[in-house]
């Protein structure tokens, strides 16, 4: 008969708290003002009390969420103090025992507005991993990520590999916690909740080409589902833009690439007499990025019009059956002034319109096939936003008059095409910009090509989820102050 005292007790489950990202420090004031301070910027969270101000200190090392959830003066402070924190992306989570330093987990958002939410599971429900969701080396560690998750999970503990490369084929939680270094339930709720891991409707099925409850998601591919969410802004944290990341590591790459061996063919000497050079090729000489416009005088909505006529209108619209035989689906299509993969035209064009004569300051959908605006009503911090981010991605001294988004709607083309969907409507965003920037050049306008897109900042403006129909591509366009420089 065992001893009550060698009873074996089960282990306390894994606490999850807040604490401050690595960089980040806390300031704090007589009169209890407390700032966040990281790479040189000082960020006010407001005025606490003497209390609030002591429990902060804890944040360096990780405060439990489930110590601050009562409705104390105190506890609602702090809860106040931790979700500013949050919003301003300034807070990682750790997943582990209190009475350990050593972390299970790592929670590193990777949006603005994440905040860990544990799905409730139950024994009998079966879980699989998303097939977008992978495992890689980060420097020295293991990190677990998806495009579609708001968070990235730092795996400090070898044996939680383990259970992932279980969770490969559907598993149902009650047989998970029969196994060896089960990480507990609130690990699995978190990768839930964060669509690293989904829950399997009682029809079952392989779960590898699963709609993960969202049917838009069966069209992409796991490749360029990642490369959208990771060459834009809005959905992780990494460095991002012209930071010059190797300047200290090797040599600028020359502007013209070396010369192959061999004897070269002169073609300077194959020119012959010609006419005057052609009205496209001066069309083509002459254009520029346009960085400066000129506010006095913007753009008007006639010569907007114009614009988007001559250069995106849907000039006509035609429809062909499939040849897969009987019953197969016939498909419209439509004819626009610029080529496209496959006749498909999934580019759509929305307008953050900050200086037109004649046309209200707002943001608006260009309908091609009606040539009309169509408002959408944002909040003017959104506005705002879209256009500040313009500045500084071109360098610019102000906002463009307007700025042209160029979003997909993805499902046209990979509804046709696969593994190379993506690669396709980067092509021909490519395409549209020259087309643009001739057009903008022969109306006498000014335009610049954006390289960065924010897809989280659009999917809030729009409504729209980023991956059926999200930003690939920006071009600035106003009445240019006076051409700034080739590019």
């Amino acid at each position: 008969m065992r001893a009550p005292g060698n009873k074996k007790r089960r282990a306390a489950p894994p606490a999850l708290s807040a604490r401050l990202s690595g960089p980040v420090t806390l300031e704090t004031q007589p009169d209890g003002t407390i700032a966040a301070c990281f790479d040189g910027l000082s960020v006010g969270l407001g005025r606490f009390s003497a209390g609030a101000v002591e429990r902060a200190k804890q944040l360096r090392a990780g405060l439990p969420l489930d110590t601050f959830k009562s409705e104390s003066d105190s506890d609602k402070e702090i809860d106040l103090l931790v979700r500013r924190l949050a919003r301003r992306g300034l807070l990682e989570y750790r997943l582990g025992h209190s009475h350990s330093d050593e972390d299970q987990v790592v929670i590193e958002p990777q949006i603005a507005d994440y905040w860990p939410q544990m799905t409730k599971l139950g024994d009998a429900e079966t879980i699989v991993l998303s097939r977008f969701a992978y495992l890689r080396r980060r420097g020295n560690e293991m990190v677990l990520e998806s495009p579609r998750a708001g968070a990235l999970f730092r795996i400090c503990d070898p044996n939680i590999a383990t259970t992932l490369a279980t969770l490969s084929s559907p598993q149902k939680i009650s047989r998970l916690r029969r196994q060896d270094g089960f990480p507990g339930a609130g690990l699995l709720a978190l990768l839930v909740d964060s669509q690293i891991l989904f829950k399997l409707d009682a029809a079952g099925g392989d779960g590898l080409r699963a709609s993960e409850g969202d049917d838009n998601l069966v069209l992409w591919d796991f490749h360029d589902l990642l490369f959208h969410s990771r060459s834009t802004e809005g959905r992780h944290s990494n460095p991002f833009g012209g930071l010059y990341p190797y300047a200290d590591l090797i040599a600028p790459p020359p502007a013209v690439r070396p010369r192959w061996p061999g004897k070269k063919i002169d073609l300077r000497r194959q020119a012959v007499d010609s006419p005057a050079i052609s009205p496209f090729a001066k069309l083509l000489r002459e254009r520029h990025s346009t960085r400066d416009f000129e506010d006095q005088q913007p753009i008007t909505l006639a010569e907007l019009s114009q614009f988007l006529d001559r250069a995106a209108r849907v000039q006509s619209t035609w429809k062909s059956r499939l040849d897969f035989g009987p019953g197969s689906p016939e498909v419209a299509y439509t004819t626009r002034p610029y080529p496209a993969a496959g006749s498909g035209y999934e580019l759509e064009f929305y307008l953050s319109v900050a200086n037109c004569a004649g046309l209200q300051r707002g943001f608006y959908h260009y309908d091609a096939d009606r040539h009309a605006l169509v408002p959408i009503g944002v909040r003017p911090q959104e506005l705002e936003a879209s256009l500040t981010t313009a500045v500084f991605a071109m360098d610019a001294p102000a906002p463009p008059q307007i700025l042209i988004t160029i979003a997909a709607r993805f499902d046209r083309i990979s509804w046709k095409y696969s593994s190379i969907a993506y690669a396709l409507i980067l092509k021909d965003v490519g395409v549209l910009l020259q087309t643009l920037y001739l057009m903008a050049t022969d109306m006498g306008l000014g335009g610049c090509a954006i390289g960065t897109n924010n897809i989280d900042l659009f999917a809030r403006m729009t409504g729209i989820e980023f991956h059926i129909e999200g930003p690939v591509g920006q071009f600035a366009l106003g009445r240019g102050r006076m051409p700034t420089d080739s590019g």
